[in-house]
């Protein structure tokens, strides 16, 4: 328990807020310590996913919501299918916004939820739970050790369950929380800031990032027009005018356009030679 804010319920809201910000420095810190790990987990997932493989995310309770997120951005951001990342939580869609009762504790549960994705060897799958003693999540990380799947494990917790007979042990400790027992904060920080550093990381390792740009992304609204006009001008080297055309004559396909616009080549010559190299930016221009 966090001695500091024992009086919790006597402070003033700037006390509050000043307190959660001192708490909050520490997990970046905590963080960094597990960045060679982080960074084993990422080529593992990006070796897997080259060889066909997807990457699942399993969780329960915020750990599983934040899993489920990751997995949901990953299509619009980088332009891969929904079926390349996957999130899973305890009691199902439901459990987005409603507690089920007793979901994280469902064993059972855990382990027909890896049945049914059809896990195999070629998948990577990575357990979320801050004390790494949840059931649902053992349970389903058991059921995918049997399927010879790439196992890792994040947690918050040291020696927990979790966290052995993984193939990469993430342990981010980031110490009591300001409300006691509520992994929502600094636990869950912490396993949001990694789920970036792995998601981002790994899409950048498959060819989705040129630069620091999303050359992959799916213009879907007005906003990501613009972002793709700028992004083809930019790293084509042509003017605005001619990234809206070229967005146009492609279908708004960002790589292609740019393809088209530093190589003047046209659509088909550009399609041809994206395919060649597997979509990979970097091999062209």
């Amino acid at each position: 328990m966090l001695s500091q804010t024992h009086n919790l319920h006597k402070m003033s809201a700037l006390e509050i807020v000043e307190a959660m910000n001192s708490e909050d420095k520490n997990v970046a810190e905590t963080v960094k310590l597990a960045l060679p790990e982080i960074a084993d987990a990422v080529n593992l997932i990006a070796d897997r996913l080259f060889q066909g493989g997807r990457l699942i995310y399993v969780g329960a309770g915020t750990s599983g919501r934040l899993g489920v997120m990751d997995a949901s951005e990953c299509p619009p951001t980088f332009g891969v299918s929904p079926e390349l990342i996957q999130g899973f939580i305890a009691g199902g869609v439901s459990a987005l916004t409603d507690e089920i009762e007793g979901a994280e504790d469902d064993s059972i549960a855990g382990e027909s939820v890896m049945k049914n994705t059809g896990v195999n060897r070629k998948d990577v799958v990575l357990g979320l739970s801050a004390s790494g003693t949840t059931p649902f999540v053992l349970a389903a990380m058991e059921y995918t050790k049997q399927q010879g799947s790439a196992r890792i494990g994040l947690a918050c917790e040291m020696d927990s369950v979790l966290l052995k007979n993984v193939d990469v042990a993430i342990c981010v400790p980031v110490g009591p929380e300001i409300l006691y027992g509520s992994t929502r904060l600094k636990a869950g920080t912490a396993q949001k800031m990694i789920l970036n550093m792995l998601s981002t990381a790994v899409m950048v390792k498959l060819g989705k990032v040129y630069k620091n740009h999303m050359v992959d992304l799916r213009v879907s609204n007005i906003k990501l027009v613009r972002r793709a006009e700028v992004m083809v001008a930019e790293l084509g080297e042509v003017s605005q005018e001619t990234a809206t055309k070229l967005l146009k004559e492609t279908g708004n396909n960002v790589k292609t356009a740019i393809v088209m616009a530093k190589r003047k080549i046209n659509i088909l010559e550009a399609e041809k030679n994206l395919k060649a190299v597997d979509g990979i930016l970097s091999k062209i221009i």
